[in-house]
């Protein structure tokens, strides 16, 4: 048995020195990581199919050739001789253990789970060591690393090498763009409804996840002070002289478009409980970007658009540091996906992690939980309250699930994930009925502060994050580049509220502000504002971009 088995390790190593240029081997590697190395992405991909028809069976092909491309394209960067072959070979090891532990412990790679890989002791990984890794890691990462390590690769002399490397790199480049742009609107709406599936992508989840920590690592070697904004603040005399406190909300909206809301002459009657209230609407006010994760940290930014920075926000001090600071209490309450950076010095408070509450189900909460006990942090605070109000608002694609079955007033609706799945009445008809209930919404809000105007002077904003596609020019969801992104994507709603004890206390003149109605704004004006509107002055203020700044008297 003994020397059957030695015959046959001798047979395979007899045949395994071959020829293969450097394309070949990495377009081989290619297809196989991608095909054999993502058993769980593969079968995450075909359980969130509605069904299987001809139109996924394409997507899904597309999608394993453009992953093919993606990692044939990282591997082309680094066929240079020498280092190649070590690299392929530390990839297919990587790779059989990222396959294994995704496959058989359900896990998903990203960041935060490799950091704690390396954190974890000797004794705790010894632990996950077993037959079953033993024999997976031979067949996946020892055998095609074998196989790799006696291959011969047939290199040309270095100028001409290096020529076909930047020609394969740049083909390869052009046909993943090309194949993404043919069915653009099933990537747009799969990889923004499924995110979490990228932590899936073997190789490519370890090598991002590495780069971050990486930078992350750097980071921390080269530690930055967060910058103070405002340092200098404080409340004018008019604020101390008002006989009640204030209690104010900013409601920032998500993926809300202004041309779907009727109080912007929309056809549909979305918003008949707001045209009931004595709002004041701006006409023409535009996002910062495409994307939450720019817009939301922007607008709090002292920063301009053309001056904004995601990179660089999370060390400078916000909007909300420079209200606390002043002396006003300051929550955050979140009902999405997080505040990027901007609550991390302020009070905050989750939705999901509150307990038996009524607008909550086994997915998600519904905008309503925001007020949900929100009476107990106001009396607990001695003074001023200034309350944020993240909300799930529009966000898609799945819009079906963003409201209460009550505010399905206009039917059909798209019930899939996958937009380009249903007709365009569907998806605006979905669209429309997260309006509705955002509408009503925001109208609770109100009511909720005109019911404390006795105790408190009151006012609300809202303004959306970044607007949406619906299909227009075969564009859906949001995030396009902000120079070529359409006027859906960037031209948000955005209105105020006060109460009267509101206007007198501060000193606003409502009918200037009304006059102002149809300016050109935008998030830059939000910062500045907000203080202008709470009396709060400082050397960071910029009364160009206050919009209340002509419009209070000088003594209230």
């Amino acid at each position: 048995m003994y020397q059957k088995f030695k015959a046959t390790l001798q047979a395979i190593h007899n045949r395994s020195n071959f020829n293969i240029s450097p394309f070949l081997l990495g377009l081989v590697s290619s297809i196989l990581l991608i095909l054999l190395y993502n058993n769980s992405l593969w079968r995450a991909i075909l359980e969130r199919q509605d069904s299987l028809n001809i139109e996924n069976a394409l997507f899904i092909t597309s999608l394993f050739i453009t992953l093919v491309l993606l990692t044939k394209l990282i591997i082309s960067i680094v066929s240079i001789r020498y280092l190649f072959k070590p690299m392929l070979i530390i990839l297919f090891i990587a790779s059989s253990l990222a396959s294994y532990f995704m496959d058989s412990y359900g896990i998903m790679i990203e960041q935060t789970m490799l950091e704690n890989v390396l954190a974890t002791d000797m004794s705790e990984s010894l632990e996950l060591f077993n037959s079953s890794l033993f024999f997976s890691f031979i067949i996946y990462g020892l055998l095609p690393s074998y196989l790799i390590y006696r291959c011969t690769i047939n290199y040309k002399p270095v100028i001409r090498e290096t020529l076909t490397r930047i020609g394969i790199i740049s083909i390869t480049a052009l046909l993943l763009f090309g194949n993404i742009f043919l069915l653009y609107p099933e990537y747009s709406s799969f990889t923004r409804e499924h995110k979490v599936l990228r932590f899936l992508v073997n190789p490519i989840n370890y090598l991002w996840a590495v780069g971050l920590s990486s930078v992350n690592q750097l980071s921390n070697a080269m530690p930055q002070q967060l910058t103070a904004i405002g340092s200098d603040a404080t409340l004018t005399k008019s604020w101390q002289q008002r006989g009640k406190k204030s209690l104010s909300i900013l409601v920032i909206g998500e993926t809300a478009r202004a041309e779907n809301f009727s109080l912007y002459n929309y056809a549909r009657k979305t918003n008949p409980e707001l045209a009931k209230k004595d709002i004041i609407i701006f006409n023409n006010v535009f996002s910062c970007g495409t994307t939450t994760e720019v817009s939301l940290p922007c607008i709090f930014s002292h920063h301009e658009r053309q001056g904004f920075k995601t990179s660089s926000a999370k060390y400078n001090e916000n909007l909300l540091d420079i209200i606390k600071r002043s002396g006003i209490s300051v929550l955050w309450r979140e009902n999405n996906s997080g505040c990027k950076g901007i609550c991390d010095r302020i009070d905050t408070s989750y939705t999901a992690h509150q307990k038996n509450i009524p607008f909550c189900n086994d997915r998600e909460c519904f905008d309503e939980a925001l007020l949900h006990d929100i009476d107990n942090y106001i009396q607990q605070q001695d003074g001023d309250i200034f309350l944020v109000f993240h909300q799930k608002g529009s966000h898609g694609p799945a819009y079906h699930l963003r409201y209460p079955e009550k505010f399905e007033r206009f039917t059909p609706v798209c019930r899939s994930n996958q937009l380009q799945d249903c007709t365009r009445e569907q998806v605006v008809n979905a669209y429309d009925n997260t309006i509705l209930y955002t509408d009503f919404f925001l109208s609770k809000v109100i009511d909720f502060l005109k019911d404390r105007s006795q105790e408190f002077d009151t006012s609300m904003i809202y303004v959306s994050d970044h607007g949406e596609s619906l299909g227009e020019q075969n564009f859906y969801l949001h995030g396009l580049p902000y120079t070529f992104a359409p006027d859906t994507q960037k031209h948000v709603p955005m209105m105020m509220w006060f109460s009267e004890g509101f206007e007198r206390s501060y000193g606003i003149q409502r009918s200037c502000i009304d006059n102002k109605r149809d300016g050109a704004y935008s998030h830059d004006n939000i910062f500045h504002s907000v203080l202008g509107m709470l009396g709060i002055t400082t050397s960071a203020l910029n009364k160009e971009l206050d919009i209340f700044s002509d419009c209070k008297t000088e003594n209230p």
